[in-house]
């Protein structure tokens, strides 16, 4: 079980560290670009101790599919980034296709 735990620090340390990235400003500014740095390289570590477990594409999909999402409400609600229908409609599918590979595929490692 606690490669999901490991799957969700490697998921929330990566959209800290993407969000950040725009605060660094192309790595000009120290303090957001070492949060930068930090944040994948937790990420990456959480993620490869997820591999031992879950398989790469299901990992790779939960991972991207809701680091998609987390992105687009840290930037609606930091950066003020507008979010129309496609993309909340866009987004939901994305929900969607996550909960279907962990309740349904016997491929996610339960």
């Amino acid at each position: 079980m606690k490669h999901w735990l490991f799957l969700g620090i490697a998921i929330v340390a990566e959209v800290i560290a993407t969000s950040a990235l725009k605060s660094s400003d192309g790595f000009t500014r120290l303090a957001p670009s070492v949060i930068v740095v930090l944040g994948y390289v937790l990420a990456f570590y959480f993620l490869s101790l997820t591999l031992k477990v879950i398989p790469i594409g299901v990992a790779y999909a939960i991972w991207a599919g809701l680091g998609i999402v987390l992105i687009a409400l840290v930037s609606w609600a930091i950066y003020g980034q507008k979010l129309d229908l496609p993309a909340l409609a866009g987004m939901a599918f994305i929900v969607t296709g996550v909960a279907i590979i962990n309740l349904f595929s016997r491929t996610a490692g339960h």
